[in-house]
């Protein structure tokens, strides 16, 4: 019997693809990366999935676990060798249940991020995780790579957001942890170790997540601004003056406003004159716990400060959820238009927000310097640090030119990151992208305890094999 038919055994004709049927779950998102794969296999249950990791532990076949596959960093792409399963999760996709009293929600690793979203919401909660991909992307790579998103300013990253896992181990245990519990200080913290792991040490198939209260109001803004260090002293102002009601706060350079109104002529920059062509913009959010006029008040409060400080040139507050939505759709849109003009150099790169200012000029004169030309692609989460520091062709190189110094660029990067005493990934995780470059800034204690880590749980090494770790 081949080993394709013993996988059919395992999970039925239908859900064990090859050939032309597989290539999607071959390719990444951002096309970059691209693989072969022995089959696609699609468990239906996590007692499928226990079935599917001790048939691969027994015959020793390297597994690559896939949610959506939104990654941008290759991690859930298999290897050219044609030797590896890709494993989908996104038949795995039931709501389990929902405790109102408790806040929590009980899900498998298969649902798409939207559908957790509208499930909390129906049930008069809030589940804050919220990023670009999250029509098609899945909570359990949203777990498995840590991610952050738009709100993590208020409720934290991926990890934050957990209380309990459902996880099958490489040797195709399971480990039954979905305890909905905010204390449980009796050992290990197994969860964190999961989360964040990127599919090299076990298979996440459900987890108990957090819920929130609905707000009973929000506010946004769209902020003209001179500087980056300008909008890092109106982040200052606006902790001080929202306090944890601040949910986000997202730095944008105009061009990339600017790009996004050329590749979607239906959206606009919605400032006139020199408001519409400054250098930054900052987009930030109020959630209110009270009222929408209490909300509504200290906004415009503390929105009025900052212009009468000389911080903000121009301000354009939503007056309802159409606009608020419709400025939130210029943020999120710019990586779709970044990706219609051209492949680009992308670093998701986390900078003590005190030095943020220092660091973007820094390493725009040295990328300047050494590339002249290079056109800078900045936006991200000022609020938690992260800054997605892309660097495009501009007018000066060809596609083909700019990826030619694809290592020099991301070598430079990398190091004005590692002198600010930053991380070279902060949301994205390190796949396959970043996989060569984390020894040279990982201590190397810290890098030995992880080799220990992923020898202990996976000592077949059939995990994922060439992701985060050498």
């Amino acid at each position: 019997m081949s080993r394709i038919d013993e996988l059919v055994q395992l999970v039925g004709q239908q859900h064990v693809l090859t050939g032309a049927d597989a290539e999607s779950y071959t390719v990444d998102w951002r096309g970059r990366y691209s693989g072969a794969a022995l089959a696609v296999v699609r468990p239906g249950s996590v007692d499928e999935v226990a079935q599917i990791m001790r048939w691969c532990s027994q015959n020793k076949i390297p597994v690559v676990p896939q949610g959506g596959n939104t990654g941008l960093c290759g991690g859930a792409t298999p290897d050219s060798s044609g030797d590896a399963i890709v494993l989908s999760l996104t038949r795995l996709n039931a709501v389990r249940s929902i405790d109102t009293d408790n806040d929590t929600m009980e899900v498998e690793a298969g649902c798409i991020l939207q559908s957790v979203q509208q499930a909390a919401r129906e049930a008069d909660r809030l589940f804050p995780l919220s990023l670009a991909a999250e029509g098609s992307c899945t909570i359990g790579g949203n777990l498995a790579t840590n991610a952050g998103g738009t709100q993590v300013l208020r409720y934290g990253n991926a990890r934050d957001l957990v209380l309990g896992l459902e996880v099958v181990t490489p040797q195709g245990d399971i480990w039954h942890g979905l305890r909905g519990l905010r204390k449980d200080n009796t050992g290990y913290d197994l969860r964190n170790l999961y989360m964040g792991s990127e599919g090299t040490l076990g298979i996440i198939t459900a987890a108990t997540v957090k819920l929130y209260p609905l707000p009973v109001a929000q506010c946004t803004a769209l902020l003209a601004l001179a500087s980056v260090d300008d909008a890092v002293k109106v982040l200052a102002a606006a902790r001080k003056g929202f306090g944890a009601a601040l949910t986000g706060f997202e730095l944008i350079a105009g061009n990339c406003l600017q790009g996004v109104v050329r590749c979607y002529p239906q959206q606009r920059i919605p400032f006139e004159g020199e408001s519409a062509q400054m250098p930054w913009y900052a987009l930030l959010e109020l959630s209110d716990s009270e009222s929408a006029e209490h909300a509504r008040e200290r906004f415009e409060e503390v929105v009025g400060e900052t212009i009468e400080a000389g911080l903000v040139a121009d301000a354009v507050i939503a007056e309802n959820i159409t606009q608020s939505k419709a400025l939130w759709h210029l943020r999120e849109s710019i990586p779709l238009a970044e990706k219609a003009f051209g492949k680009s150099i992308k670093h998701d790169v986390s900078i003590p927000v005190s030095r943020m200012a220092d660091f973007v000029t820094t390493t725009n004169a040295a990328l300047q310097a050494s590339f002249p030309g290079i056109e800078h692609v900045t936006f991200g989460h000022l609020g938690d640090g992260n800054l997605h520091y892309n660097v495009a062709r501009g007018e000066a190189y060809t596609e083909e030119e700019l990826l030619a110094r694809q290592a020099d660029i991301y070598h430079l990067v990398h190091e004005s990151v590692h002198q600010f005493n930053g991380s070279i990934s902060a949301e994205h995780g390190v796949g396959q992208l970043k996989r060569d470059a984390l020894p040279r800034y990982k201590d190397p204690i810290e890098l030995a305890l992880m080799h220990s880590i992923k020898q202990a749980l996976d000592p077949l090494g059939i995990m994922n094999p060439g992701k985060v770790l050498v």
